[in-house]
């Protein structure tokens, strides 16, 4: 049900003032999930108004026009609509990346962990005034459009450049946050960029204002348009506004919902279901015992979520083409689910049903956690009431810091 039509930042943009930018040369980090609320994108909008002089567009993962899978590169091109080049901030190829032979999971938590290819050139930066950031945010610290954002600013800090940040709603509410804290600088990396938690319950543009007044000893020049109608306990479905995807991987709002848990499974030689229509949604391998698997997790008894049983091969990703058991979850109450939490229960079900079979990417694994202390209470069977008990301290002090940079 919808509560009130909110306007994202670029709505409320076009409908200010814009004298400021006079004659500026403006470049444009966006992507095709960045739209208005009539849907139009804002690319488009942006650089059909001759009052907005972009003479560059940014793109980062995933690419302009968010086709390019997850660990692809994205190479520095021409945008056909356009006419103008668009300056790639995941990109391989640009910064002497070896690119392994494994595949695409291999190369993404390779190339995800590394700092190059994710940085503006400094004769990008020269030729610009101004930069417009419009990205559509998960909610998820993993998610590296925020990371994108943080080198960002890391680029520019200190400098004569203007960054406006069009701000967009936390489509998995600014309410609800979950999971460890991210230990800064040892586990910082390309996704996670900062001392957040895993489901973090901000919006970009309030980031932001953390990241510039935590990090930087100089300064971004920064301005944020905010939402308007916007309220922290909004669902995405409940503004009005029309789910695009922001990347390949996640096609709805359930995928969002359960992503701050599933996502953990891209640490481990389990499926989390790329590959297939209901990535995140799904989990398995060739090896699990989906029932048991299921009966188990039934048996736990997890708040807001019920499991069931399911086969499926994934067309590309880990197994393709072979079959796969496992179980879909089934999000029952949204408010009372755990994402996080039913990932650890999950994780510590195969590992003690399949103990021979699980693998973890540990370097991977560490840095999607943001510590090396989770993957190693798993690995020794510790229970995950107390696992979530190990950081609740820390999780209960960013909550009470995080308010200073609200907005909403």
């Amino acid at each position: 049900m919808i509560k009130k039509k909110v306007l994202p930042g670029i709505d409320v943009f076009l409908n200010g003032e814009h004298s400021y930018l006079g004659g500026r040369k403006i470049a444009l980090l966006s992507n095709y999930s960045a739209t208005n609320y009539d849907l139009i994108s804002s690319i488009d909008l942006l650089t059909n108004r001759p009052e907005f002089k972009i003479s560059v567009l940014i793109a980062a993962e995933h690419g302009l026009w968010g086709h390019y899978q997850a660990g692809e590169n994205v190479p520095v091109q021409i945008d056909r609509r356009t006419g103008l080049k668009i300056h790639s901030l995941y990109n391989q190829e640009d910064h002497s990346f070896q690119m392994v032979s494994e595949g695409i999971d291999e190369r993404m938590r390779k190339f995800d962990i590394s700092d190059s290819g994710k940085k503006i050139n400094e004769s990008v930066l020269e030729d610009i005034d101004i930069i417009i950031f419009d990205l559509q945010d998960v909610g998820t610290r993993i998610y590296t459009y925020i990371s994108t954002m943080g080198y960002l600013m890391g680029s520019i800090s200190g400098k004569d450049k203007r960054l406006i940040i069009l701000d967009r709603p936390n489509p998995i509410t600014g309410i609800h946050i979950e999971g460890p804290i991210l230990k800064y600088p040892e586990f910082s990396s390309f996704v996670g960029f900062y001392s957040i938690p895993i489901r973090h319950g901000m919006t970009i543009g309030e980031l932001s204002l953390m990241f510039n007044k935590e990090l930087f000893q100089n300064k971004v020049n920064l301005s944020i348009v905010k939402n308007e109608n916007w309220k922290r306990e909004y669902w995405f479905d409940q503004t009005g506004l029309n789910w695009v995807n922001p990347s390949p991987n996640i096609p709805t709002l359930n995928t969002a919902i359960v992503y701050p848990g599933m996502v953990f499974l891209e640490g481990t030689n389990i499926s989390e279901g790329r590959g297939t229509t209901t990535p995140f949604e799904i989990f398995g391998a060739p090896w699990i015992d989906g029932k048991a698997i299921t009966d188990k997790l039934n048996g736990e008894n997890l708040t807001g979520v019920i499991f069931r049983e399911t086969l499926f091969i994934p067309s590309f990703s880990k197994y393709s083409g072979e079959k796969c058991s496992g179980s879909k979850l089934f999000i029952t109450d949204r408010e009372s689910f755990c994402p996080f939490k039913t990932s650890l229960h999950i994780i510590s079900v195969i590992k003690e049903l399949h103990p021979k079979n699980i693998i973890f990417h540990k370097e991977y694994f560490d840095m999607i956690a943001g510590n090396s202390e989770i993957l190693t209470m798993i690995t020794s069977g510790v229970k995950v009431n107390d696992i979530i008990e190990s950081y609740i301290t820390e999780l209960s002090e960013f909550n009470s810091n995080c308010n200073q940079y609200f907005m909403y």
